[in-house]
């Protein structure tokens, strides 16, 4: 059996699209036969041409060269990791329109084949009447996909170009791999799971598997990753539920330390750090260029603000605020501005005065949280995108925030360390 749409993703170039409902005849390596519905909703009916849908002749010879390329690439002896791109088009004819109701049949027969080249004839025919034909020119690239030979990777995976998968690991059914990745030994990538590209999971990391939540009833949910992501040993990362959404969502360009554990349903922003050991409850959002230090824990359904800092075996049971230092488990408590991580990030010394002064409005003034965010908004002098989105976070928090301040014996430990 032919996986038609594996393998037209080893086609290089082609459209979005795929341009083959069904195989009817293959001799493997020589000839195959496959069939095109032509249906008027089609995308490219709609500009060719409005009240008179013709199928484009291109059109046409996309059809043949996909299924030229999985003749290539089904063929005995052929490669695994090869990669197929049409190189030209030689002696094309188009003898009829072809319109919405019409089925194509494209037959392809196999010719000359050198290592990184081949020809093959394509015939397109609608009923017994010819109305397309063409030589193909292909040619072959090696893949640089490198799989070890103890791993298993289900033929339904699917695994970019670049990508290495090392001894012993695991990928399931329906994961998604990207470009140049670097699975580890005995990693385990499961479920519906995508992966984007430059991603590195570490030896042993568990990604994609079943949310541990008891309502859970084996329902298809989702794990997305974004690109350039780090997952160093042991990592756990779990899909979502349909209760949550159905999907846990990581940004780019995160790193997550050994033993971290992301649950269900959390959404990870872009450029956060996870120390070894923290671990987040189901339904977390953690914003973007946060940073949580080793064996802190954040409770379900908080969130912890963008740019924000929590301390090392820290408990967070509100939303942590953005912009700020938040450290310690009964309670945690607020240490100001995250003044070096700011600075870090770009953040100019102007900014920085303005958070830290909305935050003296907000810990070590008299005033209530309310009364504390009405005068931060009119103090002119404090207007900027930062305090503002400041002010956004504490009024949109379902859970509470922290707004606890820390003692001044506190303060003190915290800076001796």
């Amino acid at each position: 059996m032919l996986n038609i749409p594996i393998l037209l993703d080893r086609l290089c170039y082609r459209q979005p699209s795929f341009l083959v409902d069904a195989i009817t005849e293959h001799a493997a390596g020589q000839r195959l036969v496959a069939v095109k519905n032509v249906t008027v909703n089609e995308e490219f009916f709609q500009g060719h041409f409005p009240g008179a849908p013709v199928l484009p002749g291109v059109m046409m010879l996309e059809s043949l060269s996909q299924v030229a390329a999985m003749l290539l690439l089904h063929r005995e002896g052929a490669p695994p990791n090869t990669r197929v791109y049409l190189r030209g088009v030689n002696d094309a004819k188009f003898r009829r329109q072809v319109v919405p109701g019409d089925q194509l049949r494209l037959e392809v027969t196999l010719g000359r084949r050198r290592t990184t080249l081949a020809r093959a004839q394509g015939l397109a025919l609608v009923g017994d009447q010819v109305v397309a034909e063409a030589e193909l020119l292909l040619g072959l690239v090696a893949d640089q996909t490198h799989i070890h030979e103890s791993a298993i990777v289900h033929p339904g995976a699917q695994v970019g170009q670049g990508t290495t998968i090392g001894a012993h690991a695991c990928i399931g059914p329906h994961v998604r791999i990207g470009r140049n990745c670097r699975i580890g030994a005995s990693a385990v990538v499961d479920g519906w799971t995508e992966v984007g590209d430059d991603t590195e999971i570490f030896p042993f990391g568990s990604i994609g598997l079943a949310p541990q939540d008891l309502k859970y009833q084996g329902e298809p949910t989702r794990l997305v990753i974004g690109t350039r992501n780090i997952f160093r040993e042991f990592v756990t990362i779990n899909r979502g539920t349909r209760g949550g959404g159905g999907v846990t969502t990581i940004g780019d360009g995160n790193v997550f330390m050994a033993y971290v554990h992301v649950a269900h349903d959390c959404t990870v922003g872009d450029q956060t750090i996870f120390g070894p050991h923290a671990t987040l409850g189901g339904h977390v959002a953690v914003e973007s260029y946060a940073n949580i230090s080793a064996g802190s824990a954040v409770h379900q359904f908080c969130r912890v603000g963008q740019h924000g800092f929590i301390g090392g075996y820290s408990v967070i049971t509100k939303d942590a605020l953005p912009f700020a230092r938040t450290v310690g488990s009964r309670p945690a408590r607020i240490f100001g501005a995250n003044t070096v991580g700011l600075m870090r990030r770009g953040f100019t010394p102007d900014v920085v005065a303005k958070l830290k002064r909305s935050f003296r409005y907000l810990l070590q003034s008299k005033l209530n949280t309310t009364r504390a965010l009405q005068q931060i908004e009119q103090d002119q002098s404090l207007a900027c995108a930062e305090v503002q989105n400041l002010i956004d976070f504490i009024r949109s928090s379902q859970r509470g925030v922290i707004l606890r301040r820390a003692s001044r014996r506190a303060e003190e430990v915290v800076a001796d360390e």
